[in-house]
């Protein structure tokens, strides 16, 4: 289980893989320059809800990883963050494609 520090003041976990893949559609946006919006369910022992944060080049992230293995990475999972975070809604977690 890895997690997302947004700003060093919230924090959000997520499975590893789930994470690599984020990184690397959040990390694109904001090399580009573009602000948008990141959006998740909370894990229902944290209470549950969702949590929505505007993400910023200016506005520090970190990643840390539990694991020691870098995740495989699905670049049909990478296209369906990318299109979700390109709509006016935002990034939001989508299920990941079957590899094929």
């Amino acid at each position: 289980m890895g997690k997302l520090t947004y700003d060093s003041s919230l924090t959000a976990d997520f499975d590893d893989r789930i994470l690599a893949h984020l990184q690397l559609v959040i990390g694109t946006k904001l090399r580009r320059g573009e602000s948008f919006y990141f959006s998740w369910r909370d894990d229902p022992l944290a209470g549950g809800g969702r949590s929505t944060i505007w993400l910023h080049p200016s506005i520090p992230l970190a990643y840390k990883y539990f694991g020691s293995r870098i995740p495989m990475l699905n670049r049909e999972w990478i296209e369906a963050l990318s299109l979700s975070a390109n709509s006016s809604a935002g990034l939001q977690v989508v299920a990941e494609p079957n590899l094929t």
